[in-house]
């Protein structure tokens, strides 16, 4: 059985914006969808003794998120089998607990009461940096939430650490019928210094080169297994990151991957992750990859 597409609500805007963009996700995929809201208030408030057949507003107003949600979601497609449950624990925990039981996680940019001015929410950021399954944080423009633009990207790294980001974006651009755009980014050595400019071109030639086989090698496999992906290589000389913050004003989604490293608790994202899931105009999926 397919593992479900989870989404954490918790009744901010952002989370919305969330359970729509999932909703459509679990279409295009054939998943279903489960709502989960985080909230203290059974551990906390249902331990005391109470005489008081008045509900406690924190259940109530817990309850009141996650059904909404539901019939949010619902109403959007009904063609989606939609489940939600209210988890007596912080937002992280529940989240990166259901992460065991997901095929990926999908988050909002900003929770409920977020200081103002922050890029990108704690949970969010902390969900992202430390899930054993993908996780979608939906963020950027509505047209680049609505998929118009016809484009998945992602950066492709060394292939122990892109392979299963490549996987990932491949079945992510089959699904939606867009092309795969695909980056690796290459640098001069820090130490290389040629005065001719005849010269210089053809040291960036090599480089250039080197790195286009270095994305063919990585992309081979998943080629092979989606023909019908329209891709497109692009080796690019400068920092990785603002090749794809560049490119994410016209994107659907951008893709990229973030080692786990064995007995490591905190959290995990390489400045590629970290600089797009602060800065991204579309929707970024953060794609774990074992160390």
């Amino acid at each position: 059985m397919e593992l479900p597409l989870v989404v954490g609500v918790d009744g901010s805007d952002s989370s919305l914006q969330a359970v729509d963009w999932a909703v459509d996700e679990a279409a295009r995929l054939g998943l279903s969808l489960r709502l989960v809201h985080a909230s203290l208030w059974e551990r906390y408030e249902a331990r005391r003794p109470s005489f008081s057949t008045d509900r406690p507003a924190e259940e109530v107003l817990a309850e009141h998120i996650a059904a909404s949600c539901a019939e949010r979601a619902q109403l959007r497609n009904p063609q989606v089998k939609v489940s939600s449950d209210v988890l007596p624990d912080d937002a992280v925990s529940t989240l990166l607990h259901a992460a065991h039981e997901s095929f990926a996680l999908v988050v909002g940019s900003r929770g409920r009461g977020e200081v103002a001015g922050l890029l990108l929410g704690s949970v969010s950021l902390a969900v992202a940096a430390r899930a054993v399954c993908p996780v979608f944080v939906v963020r950027g423009g509505e047209r680049n939430q609505q998929g118009t633009f016809g484009k998945v990207m992602v950066g492709v790294g060394d292939s122990t650490e892109g392979s299963a980001a490549v996987r990932f974006a491949f079945r992510e651009a089959e699904a939606r019928g867009s092309a795969l755009h695909a980056v690796r980014a290459w640098r001069r050595p820090a130490h290389e210094h040629v005065d001719h400019p005849l010269v210089a071109d053809d040291a960036a030639g090599v480089h250039e080169e080197r790195a286009s086989a270095l994305l063919t090698d990585a992309l081979r496999d998943a080629v092979r297994d989606h023909p019908q992906v329209d891709v497109h290589r692009q080796a690019v000389e400068g920092p990785a990151h603002k090749a794809l913050l560049d490119a994410s004003a016209e994107a659907d989604l951008v893709v990229v991957g973030a080692l786990r490293r064995h007995g490591h608790f905190g959290l995990q994202l390489g400045r590629v992750a970290h600089a797009l899931l602060h800065h991204a105009e579309c929707p970024v999926a953060v794609v774990p990859q074992r160390a």
